[in-house]
């Protein structure tokens, strides 16, 4: 079978009351049709049109990881519509598949279900059970069958006390759902063309509309204001909470934990609160991060202790390496085995070999620090001269004094011992004490300046 996806994104969104289009507004930092998209991938779908309609060229331009086909509707005139102006995408396909762009939590095993309810017969629907249906379309049924589908604002007393809903997600016959979709008529409270009219037009050809339904109702919630996009966003993350948990990982309170892209993760490793993961991040077995911590695409390897309030971006920190608290490691940082970083350090495109210390309050950019080495408190690399980086490398079993600055390009030769508070602008030699101070001086009757009275 030949499955062909139809994603409706055409929407305003007026209630989220932003310039956005509705579909781009995230969960876990990706658009809300991002995760559709996705998710019809996962299904093996050999085609993908999204209809878009207000801000179609943002849509555009926010997903390019995909291959789609891209149908606008110029009018919003329903969902019959917007489904009619992609199916010239869909013709050489068995089955078309209709989900939308601000539903972002469907389940591929829900839609994998009803794709095989939809085996048998020309038209099934995904429904659901609600205990408060206000504002969904009903489902009727007659001797347990369903018969029609009637909008909230068309219903009568006894429709509207049906509670099981329809969703707007269905798969039908391709050519059936062609030529449904072209008798569809606007005569209903709204002046649209519903899609759902079709289920109708479906009985009254003696098909029989098959009908399968979600784990749970939050797979089928749309997103119409900021208070629905939250309330999914927290329920995306507990999803994903205990999925890494059911892997072996800790989460000290998986309520405070967000992932916004992908963990990969090794055995017993312990997440305490507020750790947020994003992009693609591997760890390593038993490795330990601390309370408010953010790590993006990152490897960090087995044992490693990242403490509390550490920011790590594009790095790749080794085996059995300590960092934190409070260190950030920028784009391009790459610690060997053993390394220490601590509070207040900042590392960026610099690689560190194994055994070597940075523990207090300093700057290190564009360097290369052999094995260890000790870097002492205050310690600066100049790499930046207003227009130009350069290197900084300093060789193993080095010792950089306190408060140094070491003034790149420059070279501290291995075994050198750089005495606290030096500028260093010259190579250093090996296994030799290099320091640069000026004269000790003690004035006899200075004063403290004193603040002038007005």
């Amino acid at each position: 079978m030949k499955l062909g996806v139809v994603i409706l994104a055409a929407g305003q969104g007026t209630r989220m009351r932003s310039s956005l289009p509705k579909v781009l507004h995230s969960i876990a930092g990706r658009p809300l049709v991002a995760h559709v998209i996705q998710t019809a991938q996962g299904l093996g779908a050999e085609k993908v049109a999204v209809v878009y309609g207000h801000g179609g060229e943002q849509v555009q331009q926010a997903i390019t990881d995909a291959t789609l086909i891209w149908a606008e509707q110029a009018e919003q005139l329903g969902t019959g519509h917007a489904v009619e102006q992609a199916m010239f995408a869909m013709a050489d396909m068995d089955r078309v598949l209709v989900l939308y762009g601000d539903v972002p939590l469907t389940s591929t095993e829900t839609l994998n279900a009803l794709i095989q309810q939809s085996a048998a017969t020309d038209l099934a629907l995904l429904t659901v059970t609600l205990d408060n249906p206000q504002g969904y379309g009903r489902i009727v049924r007659e001797r347990g069958q369903v018969t029609r589908i009637v909008e909230q604002k068309d219903a009568s007393p006894a429709e509207l006390a049906i509670c099981e809903i329809n969703t707007g997600i269905l798969i039908a016959n391709r050519g059936k759902l062609a030529g449904w979709l072209t008798r569809l008529e606007s005569n209903n409270a709204q002046g649209e063309y519903y899609l759902t009219d079709i289920v109708a037009m479906a009985v009254a050809e003696g098909i029989q509309v098959t009908t399968a339904h979600p784990s749970a109702p939050y797979e089928v919630e749309g997103v119409n204001d900021r208070l629905q996009l939250a309330a999914l966003e927290r329920q995306h993350q507990q999803n994903q909470a205990a999925q890494l948990m059911r892997q072996g990982v800790t989460l000290r309170d998986p309520a405070r934990f967000d992932l916004r892209g992908r963990l990969q993760a090794g055995q017993d490793i312990e997440l305490d609160i507020n750790v947020l993961i994003e992009g693609e991040v591997t760890m390593g077995d038993r490795v330990r991060v601390g309370a408010n911590t953010v790590i993006r695409n990152s490897k960090i390897a087995d044992g490693v202790w990242i403490k509390e309030n550490c920011v790590i971006e594009d790095a790749v920190i080794g085996r059995d390496s300590i960092i934190g608290p409070f260190a950030r490691l920028r784009p391009a940082t790459v610690l060997a085995e053993r390394v220490h970083v601590g509070n207040f350090v900042e590392i960026k495109k610099s690689d560190v070999a194994e055994g070597s210390k940075i523990n207090h309050l300093s700057y290190i950019g564009d360097a290369t620090i052999g094995r260890t080495v000790n870097v002492g408190a205050g310690t600066i690399t100049c790499n930046y001269d207003g227009v130009n980086k350069f290197r900084t490398v300093i060789g193993d079993n080095a010792f950089i004094g306190s408060d140094t600055q070491l003034v790149a390009p420059v070279t501290v030769g291995a075994g050198a011992t750089i005495g606290a508070g030096s500028t260093i602008t010259r190579d250093t030699p090996e296994e030799t004490l290099t320091l640069s101070r000026s004269k000790q001086l003690s004035l006899k009757g200075w004063k403290r300046p004193e603040k002038k009275s007005n």
